[in-house]
């Protein structure tokens, strides 16, 4: 049992390291800092350990990214909201495309809606009417690109017999 939870830990510490070195190939848009890698590493997390290991890694990795100077507080929603739901998704149905579609949606809507009021209290920006362009439109192209990646990912590792190795371990 407590080697199980060891492998875990490694694992998602695997992924948070994948992911706060992913974030030095980001790009911005608007007054986003778009880290494709980031939703790449929540998906890849989200099959491999599941959603509350995917929260965390997401968590971890924002607060590292911030730490030192690699990311913004538009981190933690633009990350956790989509572990969190691409993580059950793939925990209750094990459909990858589902998993896909979840951190793209729990990302780029939700993620992108809770950052307006952590930009507004946090951060001294206001955006009002600019909501959905500032923070959702930005969240979009950068989860998509992640899923588009973390998708070939996937299909890569179905092909070799990796996934079926990590389901069972």
């Amino acid at each position: 049992m407590n080697s199980n939870r060891t492998k875990k830990l490694c694992i998602a510490g695997i992924f948070c390291a994948i992911a706060v070195i992913g974030s030095m190939f980001s790009f911005q848009v608007f007054g986003s800092k778009c880290a494709p890698i980031q939703h790449m590493v929540n998906i890849m997390c989200a099959v491999a350990l599941g959603p509350w290991y995917g929260v965390s890694v997401a968590f971890c990795a924002s607060l590292i990214r911030n730490m030192i100077g690699l990311g913004s507080l538009m981190a933690f929603p633009g990350s956790m909201f989509g572990a969190l739901l691409c993580g059950i998704a793939y925990w209750k149905t094990k459909n990858i495309t589902l998993t896909l579609v979840a951190e793209v949606f729990g990302t780029a809507i939700l993620g992108g809606l809770c950052a307006y009021p952590v930009a507004i209290f946090f951060m001294g920006v206001n955006a009002a009417g600019l909501a959905f362009y500032v923070y959702v439109v930005p969240f979009l192209i950068s989860t998509l690109a992640g899923a588009i990646i973390s998708a070939v990912l996937i299909g890569s590792f179905k092909k070799s017999g990796v996934l079926k190795m990590i389901a069972e371990a």
